[in-house]
């Protein structure tokens, strides 16, 4: 290929894989049932009563089929339960069991340590205004022609 620099959409591909990887290595270290990032992402997901797997679906961004995959695994893996929805008899929530919610729990504080390593490597300061930055509001996606 050529020496062109890497396009923002490079980067935070990068910078997800490394989180990614520092997570899932750092709770395989610690004993914990390896999950794959679709796996994850169905936990960022969640809401605590419950979720649908079509809204996963939705905030995900990517298939029914997919999600359906993800959560089966981690049904299978006594973190997630499927519940009948109180307020339609013909869908099913996806919620964390008790198990899944210890898990999460320390996946978050585990983010937590991870991203005071990154301030360490890469300055507070820098972690500081990569967080508001990606906090702000970025509106529609544009629509370039």
């Amino acid at each position: 290929m050529d020496d062109t620099p890497p396009n923002v959409p490079q980067l935070l591909a990068s910078a997800k894989r490394w989180f990614d990887d520092a997570l899932h290595n750092s709770m395989r270290h610690s004993g914990e049932q390896p999950v794959t990032v679709a796996q994850a992402a169905v936990f960022a997901g969640l809401d605590a009563a419950g979720t649908s797997v079509a809204e996963l679906a939705r905030r995900i961004g990517t298939t029914r089929q997919s999600v359906h995959q993800a959560v089966h695994g981690l049904i299978g893996m006594g973190l997630l339960e499927q519940v009948p929805d109180p307020t339609s008899a013909r869908n099913r929530l996806v919620r964390v069991t008790e198990e899944g919610a210890r898990v999460h729990h320390k996946a978050l504080r585990t983010i937590d340590a991870i991203e005071r390593e990154l301030a360490t490597r890469i300055g507070h300061d820098a972690v500081t205004a990569l967080r508001a930055a990606l906090d702000q509001p970025w509106g529609t996606p544009p629509l370039i022609r």
